[in-house]
């Protein structure tokens, strides 16, 4: 039998967590695997592009679990009534091949992407970071700003959206849990006094939400919007003054913001921060971007935390998902009857 996590199980395990619990418990566990990066068979995401949109496979290893997670994005679904990114995921055991854990990820992906940027940013942001600008306001935007509070104690947000509508869904979800939120009339406004800026759009094309002029000394840039080919948010001389952090340059060079920039433009990976074999911030005035594409790995320990969470629980149920019968060598056995069936007709 296999685990398995559906919606509600996965809004009941949220609403018995907490949501920031969830999130800390999440980052705290990606905190873990970047440590032992070196430990892990990683390779770039399978992706599978269309004008309208990808799918994608994410897998990754270590000796004893394998994970996989399959996503999409569309930035063309909400016009239809249809959620821009969903996903699910699977944990398998490696000694067997056995799966053990099957899950909804459209909600996990979510509290996993917060956890990400909220960690990166506790580890480069400056000191006494107060206040963080956003720039787009959909459906990853709450997550943020709960994993920021959570994590790095940002409770003053400044917010911009192309979408009023956006904006005003993010005041009625957020307003009510104690930030003190300033709406901005364009990206440049949303900008001003914050040390921290958060980019998450949605389109799938060459962008510029933000340009040179508005990125201060100091600040520190969470770009998560930009995540394919051909999709970015951040001006390319952003990118030439400041010191860049990604998660897995051979996914990052060709999806994130420096597939604006030379393929040897030096990027850091932020595990080797972690693990105190390369600089993060060094002063005061440094500009650092983290250009988050999304990576396995934190896939990875986002369902091994939810696969420890829910033991004991109620939020999952067991499924048949796994052909065995008694022989394991005789799987004709389990159809024999419906080959006895064919053959009187």
């Amino acid at each position: 039998m296999v685990r398995f996590v559906d919606v509600p199980g996965m809004q009941r395990w949220v609403r018995m967590t907490g949501l920031e619990a969830a999130i800390t418990g999440i980052a705290a566990a990606i905190e873990e695997d970047f440590l032992r990066w070196p430990e892990f068979d990683k390779s770039a995401r399978v992706a599978n592009h269309s004008e309208v949109g990808v799918i994608e496979l994410m897998p990754i290893s270590d000796d004893r679990t394998y994970a996989f997670k399959f996503v999409n994005g569309h930035p063309g679904n909400p016009a239809r009534g249809l959620q821009t990114v969903t996903a699910f995921g699977v944990l398998a055991d490696v000694a067997s091949g056995y799966p053990t854990l099957w899950t909804e990820m459209t909600i996990l992906t979510a509290l996993r992407t917060a956890a990400t940027s909220a960690l990166v940013a506790r580890v480069l942001a400056p000191e006494g970071a107060s206040t963080m600008a956003m720039l787009g306001t959909g459906s990853q935007s709450e997550f943020q700003a709960l994993a920021f509070r959570a994590m790095l104690g940002i409770d003053r947000l400044r917010i911009w959206d192309t979408d009023p509508a956006a904006m005003d869904a993010f005041e009625r979800n957020i307003r009510p849990l104690g930030f003190d939120i300033t709406r901005a009339h364009s990206a440049e406004q949303a900008v001003q006094g914050a040390e921290i800026i958060t980019t998450c759009t949605a389109d799938k094309a060459y962008a510029t939400i933000l340009t040179d002029d508005m990125v201060g000394k100091g600040v520190h840039l969470n770009a998560i919007g930009g995540d394919c080919p051909g999709k970015t948010e951040l001006d390319p001389r952003i990118l030439r003054r400041s010191d860049i952090f990604v998660e897995y340059p051979p996914q990052t060079r060709v999806e994130g913001e420096i597939q604006q920039l030379a393929a040897d433009h030096p990027v850091t990976e932020f595990w080797r921060v972690l693990r105190g074999d390369a600089p993060g911030r060094t002063s005061a005035e440094q500009v650092t971007v983290f250009d988050s594409v999304g990576f396995a790995l934190e896939d990875f320990s986002a369902l091994r935390y939810l696969a420890g969470a829910i033991e004991g629980t109620d939020v999952y149920q067991d499924v048949d998902l796994i052909a065995d019968p008694v022989d394991p060598k005789d799987l004709f056995a389990l159809v024999a009857d419906a080959a006895s069936v064919s053959a009187r007709f």
